[in-house]
């Protein structure tokens, strides 16, 4: 680890650097596929494409601001609103994915338990459009709050908290309990619902074994990149006693591994594109 001269707080990040640099660079690729892949059968979208738009144009989003990351961890930005807006910006496009992967479970456990009235319901894609412009209006509106916790004088560098200043406590459950822990057990059950009624269901082997797949799939990728961020939150809610000595607790090192992490969604999130696609040009 380098000091940075030009900030005495900052110090140059080269391994995290790197890694979201990489992440930048696959996950551009997965993303700008997805979309022009999208838009370019836009006239044939289902509900279920409504959905996986969104989740794109989320992640898309996550993925377009991440050279400012890469800059700080190489050259350090200065701490003013600029890095509150890229916090905040950072923060909303992580849930809006976390909440339309939640949507896009739903949608499909409501297909598959009530087929009948899923091929039925002429409203599908307004209500698809209808969840998206509620996750996106809901995630601003709490972004409005959290924007206090992430102003200038609450940060070590411009991504970073100091840690003398950990987030409040109703603010870190807010995080936890709506933000992830209610998307995890609903992404659960309606996966867990989804693998029992296939079971049971006498289909083309094949489809049935992809269908499966691409459940499971989601399901570990949400539990494996979203856990650890948030096990993270409710850590450091109480700041080391050795803080000002060592910022780089292995608490901090724990908070930042997982927010990469977090981060790599973006490209896991090609598993569904794939799949959908496969589908939507066949």
């Amino acid at each position: 680890m380098v000091n940075n001269t030009t900030n005495s707080s900052c110090n140059v990040d080269i391994l995290q650097g790197v890694a979201y640099s990489l992440l930048f660079l696959l996950g551009f690729l997965v993303n700008a596929a997805a979309l022009y892949a999208f838009i370019a059968k836009r006239d044939s979208w289902t509900d279920t494409h409504i959905y996986m738009f969104n989740l794109a144009i989320a992640d898309s989003a996550l993925i377009f601001f991440l050279p400012f990351r890469i800059y700080d961890a190489f050259h350090c930005l200065p701490k003013n609103t600029f890095c509150t807006f890229l916090k905040t910006i950072h923060f909303i496009n992580l849930y809006a994915s976390i909440m339309t992967t939640t949507a896009i479970s739903v949608q499909r456990y409501l297909v598959i338990r009530f087929p009948l009235q899923a091929r039925t319901w002429r409203k599908k894609k307004e209500a698809a459009c209808a969840v998206c412009l509620v996750i996106w209006t809901l995630l601003g509106t709490v972004s409005a709050v959290f924007q206090k916790e992430n102003i200038p004088g609450n940060l070590w560098t411009c991504y970073e908290r100091r840690k003398d200043k950990p987030l409040k406590l109703e603010n870190a459950v807010t995080l936890v309990i709506p933000g992830f822990l209610i998307p995890l057990l609903i992404i659960v059950f309606c996966s867990s619902q989804i693998i029992c009624i296939l079971s049971k269901v006498e289909s083309k082997l094949e489809e049935k074994k992809s269908i499966v797949g691409i459940v499971k799939a989601n399901m570990i990728v949400f539990i494996v990149c979203y856990t650890p961020i948030h096990v993270g939150f409710l850590v450091n809610l109480h700041p080391p006693p050795n803080w000002h000595c060592d910022v780089r607790t292995q608490a901090h090192i724990y908070l930042q591994v997982s927010e990469w992490i977090a981060a790599t969604n973006c490209c896991f999130d090609s598993i569904s594109y794939w799949f959908l696609l496969k589908r939507f040009y066949s």
